[in-house]
């Protein structure tokens, strides 16, 4: 979630290899498989390596997540939708940044990266429509030790979305082809303000007139007592669209957001999309645990039966949007910018 509660050093830009292997969305196909509990534990489990540092914006750590998500991005067929392959650089720190900055000097502006990939609809009629499906995969990186741990790993701080994306993208990348076309996008410097977001914002993979819904994904690594335990999510933002109602008429495990007054549709990358006027809501199952922002948002900590359940559900909730009818603003339920 977007509030700034860590400041670390950040490692100067040494980034090597970026470019993954073109691959192309497949067509209809057989009905996807159900998410696996292993696949969910595996991937989170790399991301949320010590090995990744934390996943700071701009830091070697974060380069390694980006190449572990572009890989994944690949091996499910989506069609890389970046300025290099499956990569969007995002100048961080200053407005200069050229791509021959990959292997700056000391002291040159840096670079972050989004990972863009597209499941191009099938429908005449809808696949000019686009459905945005994201989450951030930076989080704080190194920073002050707390019990001898210095590396905040975040694992539900936005691995747990991040791998949410991943595999919604693998059921839709190896199932039948929706009607609309989806974007997967995993952005960088959400911590630092949006920033990824706001890039993707000016330099939209496919036109923003044609997105119809955004699903943001965040924290969904823990049951929520009030959301009704493990295995329900809720969604920022219900009452707004019509997007929430439809889940429930359609039966999935989504509810409102029993905490209204944190103000969670405010705090994550679907408030930017929202306030150009597109439907986007956040799910999440973020119980207020006392991890969030510290370095003991470990692997460990995640409840891995009730996290798969809600990726299956955001499967399930994409699905409807890339199928179903489009949501719309409820009156006076679109924020302004």
């Amino acid at each position: 979630m977007f509030i700034r509660g860590h400041s670390a050093g950040l490692m100067q830009l040494r980034f090597l290899g970026l470019m993954v292997v073109t691959a192309c969305s497949s067509g209809a196909g057989p009905a996807p498989a159900p998410v696996r509990e292993a696949d969910v534990r595996a991937e989170l489990s790399a991301l949320a390596d010590d090995s990744m540092e934390g996943r700071m914006t701009a830091s070697p750590g974060s380069y390694r997540a980006a190449r572990f998500i572009a890989a994944r991005f690949a091996e499910f067929g989506l069609a890389p939708a970046g300025d290099s392959g499956y990569f969007q650089r995002v100048p961080i720190g200053g407005s200069k940044a050229e791509p021959t900055l990959l292997d700056s000097l000391p002291g040159a502006p840096r670079l972050g990266y989004n990972l863009i990939g597209i499941v191009h609809g099938s429908d005449s009629a809808l696949k000019d429509q686009v459905v945005l499906v994201d989450a951030h995969y930076d989080h704080l990186g190194i920073g002050a030790p707390v019990a001898g741990d210095s590396i905040y790993n975040g694992a539900d701080d936005d691995g747990s979305g991040t791998v949410a994306v991943l595999e919604i993208a693998r059921a839709l990348g190896h199932g039948p082809a929706p009607k609309r076309t989806v974007v997967f996008a995993t952005t960088t410097g959400e911590e630092e303000g949006l920033l990824g977001t706001r890039w993707y914002l000016a330099h939209p993979a496919l036109p923003l007139e044609k997105m119809v819904a955004n699903l943001e994904i965040e924290m969904i690594g823990r049951p929520d007592s009030l959301a009704g335990g493990r295995g329900k999510g809720w969604l920022t933002g219900f009452e707004r669209s019509t997007m929430g109602p439809s889940f429930k008429a359609a039966g999935l495990p989504i509810v409102a957001d029993p905490r209204p007054d944190q103000h969670f549709f405010q705090r994550s990358d679907n408030i930017a999309y929202a306030e150009r006027g597109i439907p986007a809501h956040t799910l999440s199952s973020f119980n207020l645990h006392s991890d969030y922002h510290q370095p003991s948002d470990e692997v460990s900590r995640v409840d891995f039966r009730h996290m798969t359940a809600v990726v299956q559900a955001g499967v399930d909730a994409v699905r409807l949007l890339a199928d179903g009818p489009v949501p719309i603003w409820n009156p006076g339920g679109q924020p302004k910018p």
